[in-house]
């Protein structure tokens, strides 16, 4: 059963992708940089503390997060996966986006090939609701579908 929420496009765009879901915060330093370092030819989280994503693929995936958290660096990992064509095909934030995480994502929008789809403000009950490998559509007004 499809089931609809409703946020604040950051970075509006019309994605499909399947789920990655933490329910803790996202160290954007810890779970990227491994794998851009590396130059790999996608994210596997690098962040063992993070036992929700710890070792999954998150390049074109639809991240779903309550926040992300950590290093001053995190919007410019944001812009590098984005630019080496890795990133995740969005980033769904249950609460409001920080300003280094929408940083990465506006920035990677205006001066990489590729996006980040960023929503924001859709809430704990989405949060509650998303698991891992549910299917994920995303409308450019903010509008997440999950089934």
């Amino acid at each position: 059963m499809a089931k609809e929420f409703k946020g604040r496009p950051v970075v509006a765009g019309n994605i499909h992708a399947k789920a990655v879901v933490s329910r803790e915060g996202v160290n954007t330093l810890a779970t990227f940089q491994k794998s851009a370092l590396m130059k790999k030819k996608q994210v596997i989280c690098s962040d063992q503390n993070n036992k929700d994503i710890y070792n999954k693929n998150l390049t074109g995936m639809a991240l779903c997060l309550p926040k992300t958290i950590g290093s001053t660096t995190g919007g410019m990992v944001l812009h590098t996966v984005c630019a080496l064509g890795i990133a995740p095909a969005a980033m769904l934030f249950s609460e409001s986006i920080d300003s280094l995480a929408a940083a990465g994502v506006i920035l990677a929008d205006v001066w990489t090939q590729g996006t980040i789809v960023a929503v924001d403000r859709l809430g704990d009950e989405f949060l509650n609701y998303v698991q891992d490998n549910m299917t994920i559509t995303v409308k450019q007004d903010g509008t997440v579908t999950v089934e």
